[in-house]
């Protein structure tokens, strides 16, 4: 579920988000969230739904019975696992005790804080509406009402230190948190830092932040499963593992995607991005603005993609049960990759190796097809 606007849009943001300048119409998007649901129920019939991810955007912007209508809504339309993971993306300048607290009573169970940095000087370059305090006492909050959460932070800030970066990254550990994701920043194209770079660490100096990050988590017992994620024993983002595994998901929202199996095909969706673009589309009963089947000449590469990012990689068995091809469609590229040192695979298993890791873009290229 997209909930596309923010408080203020940061500069190194390429996400599907717009400043809530005035407030936004809380009701009717969330009416166009429902009758968009509704509307895609025909192509999930039968399915149960295991995980549930409220993003942006910034959903802590929702109100507490804004929040009570959507989580009722997807309720009444869905059947939900018992053990549902439903996770809401939070930013720590939109805390407050009470609402997070009515958030957890309608069902939040699982939050994800934008944390970015402890330090108030880094969050004043990346343009964030909190400073070091806020962030702090946003963790405090979230310990108060959640046992699951996963804490986002960024190294390689503009002009930040490794003893910065270490700073954050114990500071984090010391809430011990069940889950972490630390991402390097990047200057995406079509943001602000892409059109006014600032100066950032270097690839050196980055990459001792990088080996840092894996000490430090290491020794407090983390694993790190995913590029970018760290999680205790037991404690990995589920929702996320689907994508990685090339599982299913449903996207309702603005901007939201949305990829589909069936017997014979695999779709992939995308809704109308600008909010009013897509209340209105809603209305008019077709909010999707794209969509395309994943052709055979594409699905070992989608698969290997999302696979490759998982440290453990996959089981071999996966890839013909998610793209109803055989492994022997990729055998001259896995054959390329493992000559190269690249990937590791046997009767059971199919994983990057440390060095494929490390250069992950070229293992997952080599799946591309011309």
């Amino acid at each position: 579920m997209h909930f596309p606007w923010c408080v203020k849009k940061c500069p190194f943001c390429d996400f599907n988000s717009h400043e809530s300048t005035g407030g936004f119409p809380e009701d009717e998007y969330l009416s166009a969230l429902r009758a968009d649901l509704e509307q895609a129920l025909p192509l999930i019939w039968g399915r149960k739904i295991y995980t549930i991810f409220i993003g942006g955007g910034t959903p802590s912007l929702l109100s507490a019975k804004g929040l009570d209508r959507l989580l009722s809504d997807i309720r009444t339309l869905l059947p939900l696992d018992g053990a549902v993971e439903i996770t809401m993306e939070a930013n720590p300048g939109t805390f407050e005790a009470e609402k997070f607290k009515s958030y957890r009573g309608s069902g939040i169970n699982r939050l994800s804080i934008g944390i970015q940095s402890f330090n108030s000087r880094h969050l004043q370059a990346l343009g964030r509406i909190h400073d070091g305090d806020e962030a702090q006492r946003a963790v405090d909050i979230a310990m108060a009402n959640f046992d699951n959460f996963n804490l986002d932070l960024m190294y390689a800030l503009p002009s930040q230190t490794l003893e910065e970066a270490q700073q954050d990254v114990k500071t984090a550990i010391a809430y011990a948190p069940p889950h972490l994701s630390l991402y390097h920043l990047t200057l995406e194209p079509n943001t602000f830092f892409a059109k006014y770079p600032p100066v950032i660490p270097d690839d050196d100096a980055s990459a001792d932040m990088q080996e840092m990050i894996e000490e430090e988590t290491g020794a407090a017992g983390y694993q790190h499963y995913e590029v970018s994620a760290y999680a205790q024993p037991g404690r990995q983002a589920r929702h996320n593992l689907n994508y990685w595994q090339f599982g299913d998901y449903l996207g309702i929202g603005a901007g939201a995607h949305t990829k589909l199996s069936f017997p014979h095909r695999v779709i992939r969706q995308a809704r109308y991005k600008q909010p009013k673009a897509y209340m209105e589309h809603m209305r008019l009963g077709n909010p999707i603005q794209e969509e395309a089947e994943i052709t055979r000449s594409e699905m070992g590469f989608e698969f290997m993609l999302n696979a490759m990012r998982l440290s453990n990689g996959v089981d071999v068995n996966l890839f013909a049960e998610r793209t109803g091809m055989a492994l022997n469609a990729i055998e001259s590229a896995l054959n390329a990759a493992e000559a190269r040192g690249l990937l590791y695979r046997d009767h059971k298993t199919i994983k990057p190796t440390a060095l494929g890791q490390r250069f992950l873009n070229d293992l997952q290229q080599m799946f591309l097809v011309d």
